[in-house]
Parts: C-alpha cells; sequence; structure tokens
C-alpha cells in the first residue's frame, strides 16, 4: 500500500506526466509501451519510500535503479544511460500507480488528446465539405467575405462547444482549407481574399483565447504557432501584391480591413509583438493614404481619453503611425520616455529607416535605443537571450553608424551591451590600437590572460608591452588567492612572463620591489614559497 501521504503527490505527478510525455510524439509512444511491458512482466521490485521520493529497482538487460521525485517528476533520476524520462522510470510510476488506481485508465486518458484530435479533424473535414457544398462563389464583397469567415470559424472551431487546447490545431487547418477553397479565381482578387481571411482569422482566434480563457503558457503549448503561420503567411500576401499597381476596386475593401486592423493591437492580450508587427504591416504595405493614417491616430487618441490604460500593441501602433507620417517629435516622445519593453520594437524601425537610407531622420531614435538597452538587458536573466538581442542590436545601427561615420555611437552601443557584446567590442579595440582601453575591457570582463589568445598577448608585448602589466599582476594574484600547488606554480609562470616585461620596460627595479613585496604578503604560504625557489624566482 501506499503511504496516505503520498497519494496526493501520486496524483499530481500522474497529471504532470501526461504533458511531460506527449501521445502525439512516436517516441513518446514506445517509451510508455516498453514501461508498461516492464511493469505488466512484474519486473519492479524493492519499492520503498525515502522522504518525498519513491527509490524501486527494475530488472531490465542492465538492472537499473529508479529515484521518482513526486514533486517535481521531470526531475526524476534512474541509473541507465537514457536522457530524460526513460523506460524504467516510467515501469516504476506505474507500478506505484497501480498501488493507488487503474494503470489502464490513466493510459486511456492519456492516450484520449490524440483520440480526440483525430476525431476533431474528420468531423471538421465532413462539416467543411458540408459547407463547401451549401455555399457558392459570389461576386467580391467584403461584407460577404467576412459573413462567410465568421460562419465556418464558429461552426468547425465551436459547433461541438468549448473546443480543447490541444484540438485547436486540427480543427483550424480543417478552417483555413475550407477559407481557401472559397477565394476568387482571379489571382489579385484571390490574394485580397486570403489577406482579408487571414486578418479576421487572427482577431478571431484572439477572441476565442480570450473567451476561454487560455493563458500565454496554454497558447504557447498547444497553438502559437497559429498565430504566427497567419502572420507569416500575410506577409507573404503582403509582399505578393506590393510589387503591383492595385486595382481601383479594391479601394474600398482596403479601407475596410483598415477599420477593422485596430482589432489588432486594442485590448490586453498576450502574443504583443506577433499582433503589433502584423498592424505595422499593414498600415506600412497598405493603407498609406494620409487621411487614414491621420484618422487612425485620432482614432487611437480617443481609446486613450476613455481612460483606459494602453495595450503595448496599441502604442506600439501609435508609434508607427507617427513614424510613417515622420511626426518626429510625437513618435520621440514616446520613445524617449523609459520603458524597457518598448525597445525591441525598435529594432524594425531602424531597419526601416536603413532601408530607406534616411540617415538624418535615423540618428536621434538610434541616440534614444542606445540609451535605453542597459535597461532592457538588466530585466532579463536569459543569458542567451540577451546575446540575441545583443547581435540584432549591434546589427541594426552598424548601417547607420558605418554610412556616417558615427562610430563613436557604435562604440557606445557596444559599452552599453557588455559583457554581451564582448567579442565585438574587444575586436574594436584591438583593431583600432586602443590598446589601454582593450586591457580595461579584460579587466572589466575578468578574463584571465591566458584566455585572451596568444597573438593578441604577442602583438601587444611587441607594441605597447606596459599595457599587459596589470593584466599578469591580476591574473597572479587571483592564481595565488586560490591556494593550491597548481595555481601556485601557474603563478610562478606568469611571474616570470611579468618579469620579462619589466626587463623589457628597463623597469627592473618595479619588477624586484613587486616581487619583494608579493613574498613578504605570501611569507605564510609556504607551498607557493617553495614553488617560487623552484622556478628559481628567488633563491634556493
Amino acid at each position: 500500500m501506499i503511504p496516505e501521504r503520498f497519494l496526493e503527490p501520486l496524483q499530481f505527478a500522474a497529471n504532470e506526466l501526461k504533458g511531460l510525455l506527449r501521445a502525439e510524439n512516436e517516441e513518446d509512444v514506445r517509451l510508455v509501451q516498453k514501461g508498461l511491458m516492464l511493469f505488466r512482466q512484474g519486473l519492479v521490485s524493492q519499492l520503498r519510500f525515502e522522504g518525498d521520493k519513491a527509490v524501486a529497482a527494475v530488472q531490465d538487460v542492465t538492472p537499473a535503479k529508479v529515484e521518482l521525485d513526486f514533486e517535481f517528476i521531470h526531475l526524476s533520476e534512474c541509473s541507465c544511460p537514457a536522457e530524460g524520462f526513460c523506460r524504467h522510470q516510467v515501469a516504476v510510476f506505474l507500478q506505484l500507480l497501480s498501488k493507488a488506481r487503474s494503470v489502464s485508465m490513466w493510459i486511456e486518458e492519456w492516450r484520449k488528446p490524440i483520440k480526440e484530435k483525430q476525431t476533431a479533424k474528420n468531423w471538421g473535414l465532413q462539416r467543411a465539405k458540408d459547407l463547401l457544398k451549401s455555399s457558392r462563389l459570389e461576386k467580391a464583397d467584403y461584407d460577404r467575405w467576412i459573413s462567410a469567415f465568421d460562419e465556418s470559424f464558429t461552426e468547425l472551431m465551436e459547433k461541438q462547444g468549448e473546443p480543447r487546447p490541444y484540438v485547436l490545431p486540427e480543427l483550424f487547418h480543417v478552417y483555413l482549407r475550407r477559407m481557401k477553397a472559397g477565394a476568387p479565381v482571379e489571382q489579385e482578387w484571390k490574394l485580397l481574399y486570403l489577406l482579408v481571411g487571414y486578418v479576421f482569422s487572427f482577431k478571431k482566434m484572439m477572441s476565442l483565447s480570450m473567451k476561454y480563457g487560455h493563458g500565454e503558457e496554454l497558447i504557447d503549448r498547444y497553438y502559437r504557432h497559429l498565430y504566427q503561420l497567419l502572420m507569416e503567411e500575410s506577409v507573404e500576401i503582403m509582399n505578393k501584391l506590393s510589387v503591383h499597381s492595385l486595382p481601383f476596386a479594391f479601394d474600398q475593401f482596403i479601407e475596410k480591413l483598415k477599420e477593422d486592423s485596430t482589432g489588432l493591437v486594442t485590448g490586453h492580450f498576450s502574443l504583443e509583438y506577433e499582433r503589433a508587427h502584423l498592424y505595422r504591416l499593414l498600415w506600412t504595405h497598405f493603407f498609406k493614404k494620409k487621411e487614414w493614417r491621420d484618422a487612425e491616430m485620432k482614432k487611437i487618441e480617443a481609446l486613450n481619453k476613455e481612460g483606459n490604460t494602453p495595450s503595448l500593441p496599441l502604442i506600439v501602433g501609435y508609434t508607427h503611425l507617427n513614424i510613417l507620417e515622420r511626426n518626429e517629435d510625437r513618435a520621440l516622445s514616446i520613445l524617449n520616455v523609459p520603458n524597457e519593453m518598448m525597445t525591441p520594437y525598435m529594432l524594425d524601425w531602424l531597419d526601416y529607416f536603413s532601408a530607406q537610407k534616411e540617415w538624418n531622420r535615423m540618428t536621434p531614435y538610434v541616440e534614444s535605443f542606445i540609451h535605453q538597452l542597459r535597461d532592457y538587458l538588466k530585466q532579463s536573466e536569459d543569458y542567451y537571450a540577451c546575446m540575441d538581442f545583443t547581435r540584432m542590436a549591434i546589427k541594426a545601427i552598424s548601417p547607420f553608424c558605418l554610412e556616417n561615420s558615427k562610430m563613436d555611437l557604435y562604440e557606445k552601443a557596444l559599452m552599453e551591451t557588455l559583457p554581451y557584446s564582448y567579442s565585438d567590442y574587444e575586436y574594436l579595440l584591438f583593431e583600432r590600437g586602443e590598446f589601454n582601453k582593450w586591457a580595461d575591457l579584460q579587466a572589466f570582463i575578468g578574463f584571465d590572460i591566458d584566455m585572451l589568445g596568444h597573438d593578441r598577448i604577442k602583438e601587444i608585448s611587441k607594441r605597447e608591452p606596459a599595457i599587459l602589466l596589470p593584466l599578469y599582476h591580476h591574473a597572479i594574484q587571483n592564481h595565488i588567492a586560490m591556494k593550491n600547488r597548481d595555481h601556485y606554480r601557474e603563478a610562478v609562470r606568469k611571474m616570470k612572463k611579468l618579469r620579462t616585461l619589466y626587463k623589457k620596460l628597463k623597469r627592473q627595479e618595479d619588477w624586484q620591489l613587486f616581487l619583494e613585496m608579493l613574498l613578504k604578503k605570501t611569507k605564510r604560504l609556504r607551498a607557493f614559497q617553495e614553488e617560487c625557489k623552484r622556478g628559481k624566482l628567488i633563491d634556493a
């Protein structure tokens, strides 16, 4: 029997495992099958409880010892070489589960999502055929398009009640196939139809996510890729349409799409980047009339006056409209207010200016961007994410700095993004021959001199050897502080190089003074003193 105190943690672990092992993943299916076989063959033994964990042995080809962590099931351990959750851990879990509830029922529940996905897909395909039979291609009309999209979406996505998050991708792809099947024959009209459909579908998916309380974590897990697909497909269509002069008959469609686009950025909903990006692209490539943009800005201003806290995408959209209309003072007044959440959106605007080669306009935006880099990087604890952002930031300002000989701004950006920009900044300073700054950078980063590259050290020792003195001093002190024989030997090796540098600089007296003070300071470190004698730095 399982102690009563483990029953609730076991149920929690059973639910967690349903997410950790995915029924739609063939590898996970094989893993569960193998674990089930080990369990049913009675190969789990010596089951006992230690603290908050269950420990057992599994008699496989090679015997394995398993520790199951009830609180964090993914942190469970096994003595076998497999990475992640293994068949032995599955077997022990099922052995435990069998003492509290039905193993077959858990297996059935685990397989349920994949069965529901297939059922939903089959139902959706049949329903899409029915909808297609009952519809006919009509004359192009924006309102009719929207009505058809809405009917299909509701019928396919929600007709059977609240859709499970894991079945949404299957249903949505059926919906998209139905939508595409109703497209006009003429190529240009077909493209416009699909663009309207993708924007509508993006907003409709937003409504569905909010209606059923799907948070960002759940969306990320099951269907964020659907939003990204809609955004990418929209961009592709806009690129195709932008190379042609659009027919006048498109104007009323574009104007209505413009009115509907505001819904992308209003309201507080996750996926902030995707909806702000789609909104910006629409207003850049499609809604180009000045009166349209002015009216949209007034609409957003009116929304803000109603007392609602503006969403980040709404602020981004409003800023973008001002940039498109060259209202620099208004755009910069927003961007110059410290707000680290706006910083990543500036990358697209910098790329926009660079593509247009509008260098004079770009200057205050680059300065504002650089000013906010450090605060933005501070708010993230993900080192690799900071590295990626720094790389994009430097890439975004590089064309401007090179074309306008603004290398002072380039260097300032490198300084603001340290330590993530170390490689670029180190290269810049070395190529310029600014060795004092180069040495200060190494001290700031805290690199040992051996990590700086033999070629770098050799070049500086030829041109400005004095630059290396503090680096060697720092490294020697660090090695001695480690207080073990290996580090003492390394300290002595560096002291010999330091002595050579002092001799090259004709500063033997400074070397002798340093050595005497160091030996006096370390007189209690007998092993270090012995290494100094062996290295012939002092008399034996």
